[in-house]
């Protein structure tokens, strides 16, 4: 589409009242997709306050960033009133360091992490360094704690860490989430590299519907309906509240160690919700595997399936 003057203004007036404006899904405290789930918590560590600007809330605006920006995904970055990227280039420069420049945010040099290599790890890693055209070896921790081992060039701002006669290379960000990681490898079918990381947070948690009947019976868990109206409409289950604004609410004065879970037709709607309140803090967060489908079948007949 054509961006027309009056949006371009109103997108400009939007980038001129704060020096960090994230166009996004969902807002800051309530992201709706993974990616500006990252962005996000990125921005979170480097400065305490930005605006978010939710370009669900309107379609036009929505296509019109797009346009404004000439880039075709969201989320979108603009510092002072410039674009920066999406996320995959927040992410980038942010393991870099160059984002905490760009913001001017004032954050102190990683601490090098402890490392432990287990010897059978050691001796796969050497044997495979032989053969890795003088790369090196590289650690990668995201967001969300995914581990990647790999071996690339050295970049001018990695932490080096020295361990069972090895040097492990990790960018800034994953040296911050690396401290205690210990990396074993399992021979035979199935095996592999085993990376445990003390660090990583909690886990959205499986339910199938008896297990989660269970706990609404001794009172243990509050349950969410994060579909739409028109879904819940068709068929519910009496005990979930609807995740709208009046949900959210409630959900965002609950204490973090509360129990809380989610459910939407089969499960997958569901897991992201569920994933999105980790990164809020909740650490007992429940999915209900199979949504209201599975509930028809196993618990309540009369829920209807569609």
């Amino acid at each position: 589409m054509a961006l027309n003057e009056p949006l371009r203004k109103h997108i400009s007036e939007i980038l001129a009242k704060s020096r960090v404006v994230l166009f996004m899904k969902g807002n800051r405290r309530m992201p709706q997709c993974g990616f500006s789930a990252q962005v996000v918590q990125v921005l979170d560590k480097l400065v305490p306050s930005y605006d978010t600007v939710d370009v669900l809330s309107s379609p036009e605006l929505r296509d019109g960033i797009k346009e404004f920006s000439q880039w075709p995904t969201i989320p979108q970055l603009y510092v002072d009133g410039q674009f920066i990227g999406g996320c995959d280039i927040v992410v980038a420069m942010d393991a870099s360091g160059e984002l905490q420049k760009r913001i001017g945010a004032d954050v102190s040099e990683p601490e090098t992490p402890t490392i432990t290599i287990s010897e059978a790890a050691a001796k796969t890693f050497t044997a495979a360094v032989a053969d890795a055209g003088g790369d090196a070896l590289r650690l990668q921790i995201d967001a969300q704690f995914q581990h990647e081992l790999l071996f690339g060039p050295r970049g001018p701002a990695d932490i080096e860490v020295r361990t069972s006669g090895l040097t492990v290379l990790l960018d800034r960000s994953s040296a911050g989430r690396a401290n205690g990681v210990s990396i074993d490898f399992i021979d035979g079918s199935g095996g592999g590299f085993k990376i445990t990381n003390p660090n990583e947070p909690p886990k959205v948690k499986q339910l199938n519907a008896k297990e989660l009947e269970a706990m609404f019976d001794r009172g243990e868990v509050a349950l969410f309906d994060v579909r739409p109206e028109d879904e819940r409409a068709i068929a519910k289950i009496a005990a979930a509240r609807p995740l709208d604004a009046a949900g959210q609410k409630y959900l965002l004065g609950l204490d973090p160690d509360s129990p809380i879970a989610f459910h939407c037709h089969h499960g997958i709607r569901s897991q992201k919700a569920a994933q999105e309140m980790l990164l809020e803090g909740f650490r007992n967060v429940y999915n209900l595997k199979g949504g209201i489908d599975a509930w028809s079948l196993a618990i309540d007949p009369s829920v209807p399936r569609y």
